[in-house]
């Protein structure tokens, strides 16, 4: 029994420390989504000479006309941007690298407070993610030992605050992916996806809630068997007690009883048939010769 419950406790320890490990990775990546961005091409430069509109005149003449020949998609730029939690990147078609903008600052006014909302409840998930750690970590520890109440109680809190950890993640997950998709829609122009999908990051959050709810699940399952167990053992110790007393009363009472009948003997001697009288001669005073000269003298 007590090797289960280790092996039990070591599962659920594993999956609320993967359960933490996404999550964190999750709230501070910004790869939740990932896609591309239709910009118009820059002008040609010197120092650019390609993805660029090149109008071939010289542009510092202000009574010059120009005109540009491309046309639809090919007068503009596809770059792959990537968002997260708290910032959205995306190539700079100016230089190398990334350029950067608050996800906050582009989310539009009206969902800042879910999004703020979604935040918090991310924080809040890790919180309560590192406390069920602690006390799956304690109770692996009382698994250990013999204090089987005091592990119970841990292992009841431990599944607690992990079911409490997985719904507000799940909560948190669903703001959030609801207030990206109405950015999308309704966020700057200059920052509206062409195209889009959910990235990594997304998907190890949603993968932090399937092991917190795993763990949650294990932790309740060894909570319940290790009760049932407790209480099968202590009513078969129970029973066993209850049919020893009975067995040791019973062999009380038949010893008893037959230290009374051997200490206790009457003998009736029968005085002449004319008198008809019995008298009652306990074992104590009754002398073995008189008794076999009585029966000798009854046979003759």
């Amino acid at each position: 029994m007590k090797t289960t419950r280790k092996c039990r406790a070591l599962l659920s320890v594993s999956m609320n420390l993967l359960a933490l490990f996404f999550s964190i990775t999750a709230f501070i990546t910004t790869y939740w989504c990932v896609g591309t961005q239709r910009v118009p091409k820059p002008k040609c430069t010197k120092l650019r000479t390609h993805n660029c509109i090149d109008y071939g005149v010289n542009e510092t003449d202000p009574k010059v006309v120009v005109y540009s020949w491309e046309t639809g998609d090919d007068r503009f730029l596809f770059r792959q941007f990537h968002t997260g939690i708290w910032f959205s990147c995306a190539e700079n078609i100016h230089d190398e690298g990334e350029k950067c903008r608050s996800f906050i600052d582009l989310a539009p006014a009206s969902e800042r407070g879910v999004l703020w909302l979604s935040v918090v409840s991310e924080m809040l998930y890790i919180v309560l993610l590192i406390v069920g750690f602690s006390l799956m970590c304690l109770e692996l520890v009382h698994s250990s030992t013999s204090n089987m109440i005091d592990g119970l109680k841990v292992n009841a809190f431990a599944a607690i605050f992990t079911v409490l950890s997985g719904l507000l993640g799940m909560v948190a997950h669903m703001m959030y992916t609801q207030v990206f998709q109405v950015t999308v829609t309704l966020g700057p122009a200059d920052w509206r996806p062409y195209n889009w999908d959910y990235g990594w990051s997304f998907c190890m959050a949603w993968a932090s809630f399937t092991c917190c709810m795993g763990a949650s699940v294990t932790t309740l399952n060894s909570y319940t068997k290790t009760v049932i167990e407790f209480r099968h053992k202590r009513k078969t110790f129970v029973q066993s007690i209850r049919k020893e007393q009975a067995r040791e009363a019973l062999g009380y009472y038949r010893d008893h009883s037959l230290r009374s009948i051997s200490q206790t003997v009457e003998v009736y001697t029968q005085t002449p048939y004319s008198s008809g009288i019995r008298t009652h001669v306990t074992a104590a005073s009754l002398d073995p010769s008189d008794v076999s000269e009585t029966l000798g003298e009854d046979q003759c």
